[in-house]
């Protein structure tokens, strides 16, 4: 091959990578499976799996009135249940483990004005799973990394969408193969089907932690609490007073409160409890739901996948208290009488009994 057909073949390779390039792009944001440009096109049966990466072109370009922000105890939500009690057309934006700073970054993007969704949509109510244990997590700590080029505002990064082959394979191709929508009422739901959801399975897999002699100081956890509340938590609540926030303590299994007991810190856990919702408690604009002392719930681990993960038909029974207000905590007066039933709970279940039994 001669210098000319050299430079010929390599100029023509150039300009076919850089059409299949800008064939690949156009693809990938015309159908746009994580929402990054525009809404969803009518009649692609996009898959919805990906809470990291999908959940802030969801926040940006569909279309709700009030969304599920929290951790995997809020995944077993039906948005349909929202519509059907509440008449609202909630949107789930879940992330699993979420840390008070994910529960924030979300709402960021919720709560930007500049979005589409803020611009379409009045933000009627926010449902927040607020998980107590992870209030003493540093204010700016994430459970996972986040794909920043999906949260930020640089067109530059885009790339790292635009040809990722993952997205080209698994939510353009794979979903026109499969022909298998995610149900959007359904999205980000857990893998345990109904048969997990027993006694055996939840003790076979359960594993006490290691006994703790020294009680924990009754004060120790407030300072971090009130921190994560004042810079992830309250600041939507104070700039956003239209907006109705429903924040529940979701019920935990009775071993949870084990583990509490066995770390020997009930009653700093406790404390916590009280100063979140006396600092809730102050705005209007904030409903306050504890679930946590349903004993006939709690204390039936028949109820549960694991010591913390709850039965969705739970979640159903919630989503009927926001809309008949059951379970709601309407002052501190009220959530102390609720607490001293959470206590008397614990104090009278019998974990000697359910410990010595073969599983």
């Amino acid at each position: 091959m001669d210098k000319s057909g050299g430079k010929k073949f390599i100029l023509y390779f150039f300009v076919t990578v850089a059409i299949i390039l800008i064939l690949v792009s156009a693809l990938v944001a015309y159908v746009d499976p994580f929402f990054h440009y525009h809404k969803p096109l009518n009649g692609f049966p996009y898959i919805v799996d990906n809470q990291l990466s999908q959940n802030p072109g969801m926040a940006v370009h569909m279309d709700y009135d009030s969304c599920i922000i929290g951790s995997s105890m809020t995944v077993n939500f039906h948005t349909d249940d929202f519509n059907e009690l509440m008449g609202l057309n909630t949107l789930k934006l879940s992330y699993s483990g979420a840390y008070p700073r994910d529960d924030y970054n979300i709402l960021s993007i919720v709560f930007d004005k500049d979005t589409y969704a803020r611009k379409n949509n009045d933000m009627k109510a926010v449902f927040l799973g607020l998980d107590i244990p992870t209030l003493t997590a540093e204010t700016d700590e994430i459970k996972y990394e986040l794909p920043m080029y999906l949260y930020d505002k640089n067109p530059v990064n885009d790339v790292k969408y635009l040809w990722n082959k993952d997205v080209l394979l698994e939510y353009i191709l794979k979903p026109v193969i499969q022909r298998k929508p995610s149900n959007m009422s359904e999205i980000y739901a857990s893998w345990w089907t109904e048969d997990y959801y027993n006694l055996q399975y939840v003790m076979h897999g359960y594993e006490a932690p290691e006994p703790v002699d020294e009680e924990m100081d009754k004060e120790l956890l407030i300072p971090k609490t009130k921190e994560n509340l004042e810079v992830n938590i309250l600041p939507f609540v104070k700039e956003n007073p239209d907006t109705v926030f429903y924040v529940f303590f979701p019920p935990y299994s009775i071993l949870y409160w084990n583990n509490v007991i066995t770390e020997n810190h009930l009653e700093a856990t406790l404390n916590q409890y009280m100063f979140a919702a006396r600092e809730l408690l102050q705005y209007d604009n904030v409903r306050l739901f504890y679930f946590q002392n349903m004993e006939d719930v709690v204390t039936d681990l028949n109820n549960y996948a694991d010591y913390t993960h709850y039965n969705p038909r739970i979640n159903r029974f919630m989503t009927e208290c926001f809309a008949d207000g059951s379970y709601e905590i309407k002052s501190e007066e009220e959530f102390e009488t609720e607490l001293s039933k959470m206590r008397k709970i614990i104090e009278n279940f019998d974990f000697e009994e359910l410990f010595s039994k073969e599983y």
